[in-house]
């Protein structure tokens, strides 16, 4: 599998499951102004939406989207260390989470890097991150004590918050100091240079 990516952007989560996974991959970085990969993919060609996450499977598909690249892989061998079962609750939970992150929090960053951010998206995201941070305050990750794909997802949109100005609750600065504490992380950060 090949990962196209692009430092400090959503593409960090499924970078981090596949490190968490032990899964077989090669990281390809995309040049976010010329979309050319280090191995010289013409990225707008392999991916008409331009931008990144696209995991590359071994039979030349491209999957696009983090939510979906992470259940794609929450599926494959290795699957196991991201994520329940598939048909079990927690399963389903952890799809109500990707999705929750997807269009509530990774959306509404998206208005605060303009020159004049609307101030009702920096408003929406510190509601949504009070209703995560109730949950945090109770356990350790979005699931309770087991890391899942949602964690992943949730801190590499998260480390936006620093240069959005915007103040996570103590909670949720926990869980982001105790996922960067996890190996898998902390090598995609390295990788990323990102550490």
């Amino acid at each position: 599998m090949k990962l196209f990516y692009v430092p400090g952007v959503c593409s960090l989560s499924p970078h981090i499951l596949l490190r968490e996974m032990g899964a077989q991959f090669q990281a390809d970085r995309v040049d976010r102004k010329t979309k050319v990969s280090e191995s010289g993919v013409d990225y707008n060609a392999l991916n008409p939406k331009g931008y990144v996450p696209g995991l590359q499977l071994d039979d030349g598909t491209l999957l696009t989207e983090g939510a979906a690249i992470a259940l794609y892989l929450a599926d494959q061998k290795g699957g196991e260390r991201i994520a329940p079962r598939p048909g079990s609750k927690e399963r389903y939970k952890l799809q109500e989470w990707l999705i929750f992150i997807a269009t509530e929090i990774h959306k509404n960053y998206s208005p605060l890097f303009r020159k004049t951010p609307d101030p009702a998206f920096r408003e929406n995201l510190l509601k949504r991150y009070d209703l995560i941070a109730k949950v945090l305050d109770k356990q350790p990750y979005l699931l309770g004590e087991t890391f899942s794909a949602a964690d992943a997802y949730l801190f590499a949109v998260s480390r936006w918050a620093e240069r959005s100005e915007l103040p996570l609750p103590p909670s949720v600065q926990r869980f982001m100091e105790r996922m960067k504490q996890r190996p898998a992380v902390a090598e995609a950060l390295k990788v990323e240079g990102l550490a």
